[in-house]
């Protein structure tokens, strides 16, 4: 709380006490008021109607005096009163602290007591409640405004403090998206512009430091990918090298070779394999592919060349070439690796729901194909067919070409057919 507000509250609450010690001090120094001219006449006027006054006998009277009395005889008889429960006795008289006045005649015979009624208890009873009604009205006051301060205190104070307790518990959990409500009007205002200046600056670092990860895991993925299909040709050389090599040495060389290029494949796929574990996604970024870089794309695969001449229908698709280029190695490379027979490739256009139209590539083997039961499985991560054998694999390649295909807008299916395995790609057309 600022100090400005701090003195002005000890200020007012200083005031109050002055004026409340100064009324209570008004009050109890008043003073009991008498009338010793007043009674002096009324005692005369008594004696000289004596005669008329002693025929009353316990009369109620009204009064003009500006005090209440009671009139006795000698035997203390009472005659007259002007107020019920006023002192009627000398006796009672005395103790209230009354005054008493002798009524004499002219003649200065005593023929009765004058009993003044002393109103000091009443007034003492005055001055009481009205005391108690300034103390009590202090006491309101009081705690008004310390329910008053209270809740200033926690409206400027104590809820942004708890707002700030909980943001800085929000940003520890790494949640950065919940943004700190900005209010100059309390004491932590000018910290929480600066507070969630820091969030966004902490969000910014985050997603650029998740970004740069997701690159290089990306970079990485890509690149072993694309090591294993050189890796494969020069296996695929080194064994045709193999069948036409002239002397033994010549053939250990060569299976030298072909082992180094196990090798080689064996730690790109380990790299491929834990890159893409922690990878949450391949980015993939859709354009336009025509025909003859579909064309190209298959016979870059072809490296066993497998197929006649390709001749892919006229169209322009919405893909991104480096994807699509790697679903089409990943095909290939299967069909070589448990199939190894001649291959063909078909295409058409397809029509789809509503104005949607497809090229569509069917790529297809010999080689037995898949059972009919595990036709989606193979699409599965890690998984393969169960008559795959001893031939290796991780069961990724479908799996990241599906994957591809349907960030694309694609799709990817397979069918057994021909004595092989047929694998269908739809291509949206542009």
């Amino acid at each position: 709380m600022k100090t400005k507000s701090f003195l002005l509250f000890a200020a007012f609450f200083l005031l109050v006490l002055v004026v409340v010690c100064f009324r209570i001090n008004s009050i109890t120094s008043q003073k009991i008021t008498s009338y010793p001219t007043e009674i002096n006449r009324l005692t005369i006027a008594l004696g000289k109607d004596w005669e008329n006054t002693k025929s009353h006998k316990k009369d109620l009277i009204p009064t003009d005096q500006p005090f209440e009395y009671a009139v006795i005889d000698n035997e203390g008889n009472l005659l007259i009163y002007t107020e019920k429960h006023i002192s009627t006795s000398v006796s009672s008289a005395t103790t209230n602290y009354d005054v008493i006045r002798d009524i004499e005649t002219e003649d200065g015979t005593v023929v009765g007591k004058l009993l003044v009624h002393n109103d000091y208890r009443d007034q003492q009873a005055s001055r009481n409640r009205r005391i108690s009604l300034i103390c009590g009205i202090v006491l309101f006051l009081m705690l008004a405004a310390t329910l008053g301060y209270f809740l200033y205190l926690k409206k400027r104070i104590v809820d942004p403090f708890n707002k700030m307790q909980h943001f800085a518990s929000e940003v520890a959990a790494g949640n950065l998206d919940v943004p700190m409500q900005m209010d100059r009007n309390h004491v932590f205002g000018a910290f929480t512009e600066s507070f969630d200046i820091m969030r966004e600056e902490l969000k910014a670092s985050k997603l650029r430091e998740a970004e740069a990860v997701n690159a290089r895991k990306e970079l990485v993925a890509q690149l072993s990918h694309d090591i294993k299909t050189p890796v494969t040709s020069i296996k695929a050389m080194a064994e045709v090298m193999e069948l036409s090599a002239h002397d033994e040495e010549e053939k250990k060389t060569i299976r030298s070779i072909n082992a180094k290029a196990d090798q080689i494949d064996s730690l790109v796929s380990n790299l491929f394999h834990a890159t893409l574990e922690e990878l949450e996604h391949l980015e993939v970024k859709p354009g336009e592919v025509t025909s003859k870089d579909i064309e190209h794309f298959i016979s870059e695969a072809d490296y066993k060349k497998k197929l006649p001449e390709v001749k892919i229908e006229e169209a322009v698709v919405s893909a991104d070439p480096l994807r699509l280029n790697q679903v089409i190695n990943n095909i290939f490379a299967n069909s070589y690796k448990y199939a190894d027979t001649e291959m063909t490739v078909g295409s058409r256009i397809e029509k789809g729901v509503g104005n949607t139209r497809f090229l569509v590539v069917e790529i297809g083997d010999h080689g037995g194909g898949v059972p009919e039961s595990e036709i989606e499985t193979v699409f599965g991560k890690y998984k393969r067919g169960s008559n795959a054998g001893e031939k290796d694999g991780a069961g990724l390649g479908l799996y990241i070409s599906r994957y591809l295909m349907e960030k694309m807008g694609g799709e990817i299916t397979a069918a057994n057919h021909d004595g092989g395995l047929l694998v269908v790609l739809r291509l949206p057309l542009l």
